[in-house]
């Protein structure tokens, strides 16, 4: 199998990991390791309810600047993986680094890796609860983990058609090198009625409501045929509730009134016109978002892989450059934090922080 230039290289960005964490694992209280800087690889960034901003790298554990100083957590403090690929908090300040090996809960003191349950028969585990954790498990899965505060639940995928044609014509045996599911997620998303959407690797975005999955096919998103292999790897709700799927060339408004519907997926809705492709003005192709986000105000912001970040506020689209001494650099993630901060983590330049008018490079 050939693959494009740019899906190659996020194929390549993927969390290659297999989740393995099958069996508890309590450890002693966790020591933090004092370090005079971050990684330059920073995939994730959460701020706790103390105020402390956690750094997730890919391969050198998890960091936590205190607002005085920079310390580490690592396989030697207690976590089951170095490369870190989420970091959630739950209702009582518990902190999941979730990684390529499992997750790991630190309660402010020790850490120690979830059980996770036998992969449940098809259909069985799923549930949709507002408390519960949602994590992906690993490339080459095709799976989630739901975590309700007592077991971790491992859940497969649900089939689709589309699914079971593209494992048809790519059968391992012939394609030994392909390390990837199509129905792999890249990203989980909460929207604002409580619906779970899971961005896929090749099959598009799935909507679960808590009784059924409902779907936006990959076929149906007006990709560019050569970046067909890109994903799903953002979602986000506007201030309209209109949902845009890592594509900005369109939104989706879900279930209209009065107009003429989409549901080859089995999820009715409409493609809107989103924002103009840059490549078609002559400017940079910000088409393919990695990390969404709306902020207080409604603003959507759109961090690119390689070509900065984009501010749309319904009506007018801003660019922020995203460059270290004028060069452009690439970027992984973008966070608010709870005093209304943007950060980005990027791929060799540890995180950036918003000014108020550009994106700059952190020290601590």
């Amino acid at each position: 199998m050939q693959l494009p230039l740019l899906g190659s290289l996020l194929l390549a960005l993927a969390p290659a990991c297999t989740f393995r964490g099958e069996r508890p694992d309590v450890r002693p209280a966790a020591s933090f390791e004092p370090v005079s800087e971050l990684d330059r690889s920073i995939w994730v960034i959460h701020q706790d309810r103390a105020g402390h901003h956690w750094f997730g790298s890919d391969g050198r554990g998890v960091y936590r600047f205190d607002g005085a100083s920079l310390t580490r957590l690592t396989r030697a403090s207690g976590l089951c993986n170095d490369r870190i690929r989420a970091i959630q908090e739950d209702a009582e300040g518990n902190l999941y680094f979730a990684t390529c090996d499992g997750v790991s809960k630190f309660d402010g003191r020790s850490l120690v890796t979830l059980e996770v349950s036998a992969a449940d028969a098809p259909g069985a585990g799923w549930k949709l609860a507002p408390d519960d954790l949602w994590f992906s498990v690993g490339q080459d899965t095709g799976a989630v983990l739901r975590y309700d505060g007592e077991r971790l639940h491992r859940l497969a995928m649900p089939s689709t058609p589309l699914g079971e044609e593209f494992l048809a014509e790519h059968p391992r045996a012939q394609y030994p090198n392909m390390k990837y599911s199509p129905y792999d997620v890249y990203t989980v998303y909460r929207d604002r009625q409580g619906n779970l959407w899971f961005g896929t690797s090749s099959l598009g975005a799935c909507r679960y409501d808590g009784r059924s999955f409902e779907w936006i096919h990959e076929r149906d998103l007006g990709f560019d045929l050569g970046n067909r292999s890109f994903g799903v790897r953002a979602i986000a709700e506007d201030r309209e509730g209109k949902y845009w799927l890592t594509h900005t060339r369109y939104r989706y408004a879900v279930d209209p009134s009065g107009a003429a519907l989409q549901s080859r997926g089995g999820l009715r809705y409409t493609q809107e016109p989103g924002l103009p492709h840059g490549a078609e003005r002559g400017e940079e192709d910000y088409s393919y978002v990695m990390s969404m986000l709306r902020d207080e105000a409604g603003d959507l912001w759109m961090a690119t892989y390689g070509a900065g970040v984009w501010r749309f506020d319904g009506e007018r689209l801003t660019h922020f450059p995203v460059e270290v001494e004028g060069v452009p650099i690439t970027v992984f993630s973008i966070y608010r934090d709870r005093l209304g901060v943007l950060w980005l983590g990027t791929h060799e330049h540890g995180v950036c922080r918003f000014d108020g008018g550009k994106f700059e490079k952190v020290s601590f």
